[in-house]
């Protein structure tokens, strides 16, 4: 089946491990794979509760649900009986999460069989370069998949960017009252408003605590606004109450403010209306680049500290010519010790105006190599037409 025909098939299997950054990537490669590239698109989930903190249109109990025009199917278990008539043209397996037996089997029956990709994870580390598109042949069946990695330059996949984005982003932040709008239905005041904003997104092994004391002592006021969930223990001794969606205290300079855990749509608005973003993992990590604004980014933690070296890996073409940017991500990761947070954050504030230029030399740069979206298909057309045209 020509790609070139109407409403192609493809299926994104996703095992949700870091709680909503798995399903949010899964999720908006899903929707844009439907809006703009009119596919029809199937979306195996095996934890439809993470799901639905960043869509609530989701029906956790639902076997199978349609949602924005994509179907929504609760993968429970490595079991059941598929055959050829069930393998759509396309199949993403995302980060490795190995597909059901039947289902592989089932591809291997399908004629023409379909495209098989390996949706990976993003790094700035040299060897995807070498990775990207590599072929795997399966070790019993007539099947090949194919490695896709995101990435940063043209030797890799690129980023999930729909079309649109940059001209809603403009336009939300030229428009300061949109952004006051916004934030108050958060219980953010107007004087509040003309605080520094921070959002703040991060893993349970932040050092929370040592910042919030930066900021409570610092000269100028901070708003940080924390999604409910978002490191509870610390937040909680900051509030002395329970972390729920409302709870707001001031100490200090700093005034803190539990907010809902937004759907994604309106957790851009969030990165768009904040002067700095504390994010963590991957989906938020791109989306922070999308957003134009000074970012601190919390990598998944990884045995051995893995994760580290993937980290300055991303920071020697970030940061450069950044020291206390790169200093603040090394510190707030545990890559290396920050003795004085409060001197750690003077010395960022008085880099952000070059970290402003650079997010936005970068969001430029990253997106002249086009989108994740539509490269990866082009790369499927040429996995079909080699397909149709092999001896």
């Amino acid at each position: 089946m020509s790609l070139s025909s109407s409403a192609p098939s493809l299926a994104i299997f996703c095992k949700v491990v870091d709680n909503f950054g798995d399903i949010g990537i899964c999720w908006r490669l899903a929707r844009q794979l439907r809006d703009e590239h009119a596919l029809a698109v199937t979306l195996w989930v095996d934890d439809l509760v993470s799901f639905q903190r960043i869509c609530p249109k989701v029906a956790p109990a639902a076997a199978q649900q349609a949602i924005e025009g994509v179907t929504v199917r609760h993968w429970q278990d490595q079991e059941g009986a598929f055959g050829p008539d069930d393998i759509p043209d396309i199949v993403i397996e995302f980060f490795g999460c190995e597909l059901p037996p039947g289902y592989q089997a089932a591809m291997a029956a399908r004629m023409p069989r379909p495209v098989w990709l390996n949706y990976e994870g993003l790094t700035a580390e040299d060897w995807v370069e070498g990775c990207h598109r590599l072929p795997s042949m399966h070790p019993r069946l007539r099947l090949t998949k194919h490695f896709y990695f995101p990435g940063f330059n043209e030797r890799t996949g690129g980023l999930l960017h729909e079309a649109g984005l940059d001209a809603r982003r403009r336009a939300f932040q030229q428009d300061p009252a949109a952004a006051a709008a916004f934030l108050a239905r958060f219980g953010v005041t107007a004087t509040e408003m003309a605080a520094r904003k921070v959002s703040l997104f991060c893993y349970p092994n932040a050092p929370v605590a040592a910042l919030f004391g930066a900021w409570r002592d610092d000269s100028a006021p901070t708003l940080c606004l924390v999604p409910e969930g978002v490191a509870p223990e610390q937040v909680a001794v900051f509030l002395d109450a329970a972390p729920v969606a409302g709870t707001h205290a001031t100490r200090g300079s700093l005034t803190l403010r539990v907010l809902p855990f937004v759907p994604q749509a309106d957790y851009d608005l969030l990165l768009w209306a904040c002067d700095v973003n504390f994010v963590r993992g991957e989906d938020s990590w791109v989306r922070a680049q999308w957003a134009d604004r000074p970012f601190i980014w919390h990598i998944y933690p990884q045995d051995e500290n893995l994760h580290h070296k993937k980290l300055r890996a991303f920071l020697a073409v970030y940061a450069q010519g950044l020291p206390a940017l790169s200093a603040t991500m090394l510190g707030w990761n545990d890559a290396q010790a920050v003795e004085d947070w409060a001197g750690n954050w003077r010395a960022l504030q008085a880099e952000l105006p070059d970290i402003e230029a650079r997010a936005g030399a970068w969001r430029g740069a990253v997106l002249a190599q086009g989108d994740l979206a539509t490269q990866l298909l082009d790369f499927v057309r040429d996995l079909r037409y080699a397909q149709e045209n092999s001896v």
